[in-house]
């Protein structure tokens, strides 16, 4: 539950400005906390910090658990002495500065931090051990990457039977055991990095929102050394049933999203150990985690793995608060943000009131001039986080250029926006102001603006198209443009709406 009124940012990691590519865990990251501290705002929320998938998407990783080699700070590993001035120099980025290359990026940092690797101390070597004995999914991550180095980049169901088992891959575990030490050393240093990142926010008054997928990759360090916890046959490594959502009126085929699903009954059985430990380390990366797809944990679709399209899938029970009755025994009072996002049940409702998680509101899903969505911001309640826009929205200014001349209007009206230049956008845009300053206003606990709204850009900027594979998550922007925020007019807000 929220107790206080208060206002965040929505900005990706890798969309900040650095000299490396895309945005990294160094001093720009630390600039940019102390600029939206000083525009008001208590929260960062990041997009999740596991490793992203070939197109850039942090909702499809390979490790549950780890955090991207690609943020980790390259100046501080050469104040450490660990890597050269040559080597630091092949990390700097000379493309655009408005796009994120995750492939240049993910090229220079391994170059980098290989090189950081072989001239460790046996001092480093020690505290990495604790890390990893601290944090037991480590071993499983470190074992699964280098295999997966050794392979070829082929998924685990294609290596040798030997290695394709986690059970088979720990008894030979000698094979990798070099390759493995040096994942484990990638880890503690991104662990090491973002935790000064967080403590930097939270002694200077801003908290950190996080963001967990609730699915795995079929390919994933998770379901590799976790077989039995997945709905996956254990003799040929075939998926049984896989996630997705059904047909709605957006999509008559409903989207198949091919996750292995969990075995809840195999969960329940160790008291869901796996989910608590994915608790242990959402509460030691952020302050808050949102938890997307939150609606699966009351019931979630189930599709056969054979199956074209999602529409033969059928709906499933989920653990319920049992789970959340263990993450509870287990760490008390877990600050959690339930994604409530879309159609869902009784039993959905009944499990954010059991929990008491706030869920979510996006202004832009209630401009329907014929019903009286919850998304209006005269509907919220006080236990929820009201966005602005979301990742997956378009920016604000897009939405108003690319609405019928009917929704506009209704939206305009009920913001209060009285002007002809609805359409002006940048970091002084009546029209988007009007309607943040309705989010502001509204009742929910805490109010959240993407960044790309707080500069008032258009489609260009936009984050994310969900359903489409490339050209997304590439949004990045430069300290100048930072800079360019009107920060008299956010302090204003947000001490007026008491945030």
């Amino acid at each position: 539950m929220l107790h206080t009124r208060a206002s965040g940012v929505l900005m990706a990691l890798s969309s900040l400005p650095s000299r490396y590519g895309i945005g990294v865990m160094g001093e720009e990251t630390k600039r940019f906390i102390l600029k939206i501290k000083e525009m008001g705002f208590s929260y960062w929320q990041v997009l999740p910090l596991n490793p992203p998938d070939s197109y850039g998407s942090p909702y499809a990783s390979q490790a549950a658990f780890a955090v991207s080699h690609m943020y980790i700070n390259p100046d501080a590993l050469f104040k450490m002495g660990l890597i050269s001035e040559e080597t630091l120099g092949r990390n700097v980025y000379y493309g655009s500065p408005y796009t994120a290359d995750y492939e240049f990026a993910r090229t220079a940092r391994t170059e980098l931090l290989k090189e950081a690797f072989s001239n460790i101390s046996s001092d480093l070597r020690k505290e990495i051990r604790i890390f990893c004995e601290e944090n037991r999914w480590c071993e499983g991550y470190a074992l699964y990457a280098a295999a997966k180095e050794r392979f070829g980049d082929k998924p685990w169901y294609e290596w040798d039977e030997k290695f394709a088992r986690f059970e088979s891959a720990r008894t030979h575990a000698d094979e990798l055991q070099e390759a493995a030490a040096y994942y484990r050393f990638e880890q503690y240093i991104a662990y090491t990095q973002w935790r000064e990142i967080k403590q930097f926010a939270n002694d200077h008054g801003v908290k950190i929102l996080g963001d967990m997928p609730i699915y795995v990759s079929f390919d994933s360090a998770d379901v590799w050394s976790n077989r039995h916890l997945f709905e996956i046959d254990d003799r040929t490594f075939i998926r049984k049933r896989v996630s997705g959502v059904p047909p709605d009126y957006f999509s008559e085929d409903g989207q198949l999203w091919g996750n292995p699903l969990y075995d809840w009954v195999a969960m329940e059985k160790d008291n869901y150990r796996w989910w608590c430990d994915r608790i242990r380390t959402s509460r030691e990366l952020y302050d808050t985690v949102r938890i997307d797809h939150f609606r699966a944990f009351a019931s979630y679709w189930a599709v056969p793995a054979d199956s074209e399209t999602a529409k033969n899938g059928t709906w499933e029970k989920g653990p319920g608060k049992k789970l959340f009755d263990a993450v509870s025994d287990a760490f008390g009072e877990v600050p959690i943000v339930a994604e409530d996002l879309g159609t869902f049940g009784e039993d959905v409702i009944q499990l954010l009131e059991d929990t008491e998680f706030p869920g979510m509101r996006v202004i832009q899903f209630g401009f329907d001039p014929d019903g009286d969505s919850t998304h209006l911001p005269h509907n919220y309640p006080q236990n929820c986080v009201a966005y602005v826009g979301t990742h997956d929205n378009t920016t604000l200014l897009a939405w108003l250029w690319e609405a019928s001349e009917r929704d506009r209007r209704f939206a305009l009206d009920y913001c209060g926006f009285t002007g002809d230049n609805w359409g002006e956008g940048g970091f002084y845009s009546p029209s988007c102001r009007k309607i943040i300053e309705t989010v502001w206003r509204s009742s929910a606990k805490l109010a959240v603006i993407a960044y790309q709204d707080l500069c008032g850009f258009g489609s260009d900027a936009r984050m994310n198209v969900p359903g489409r594979a490339h050209g997304n998550w590439q949004f990045r922007t430069t300290e100048e443009m930072i800079q360019n925020i009107d920060t008299a007019y956010y302090q204003k807000i947000n001490a007026l709406f008491k945030r």
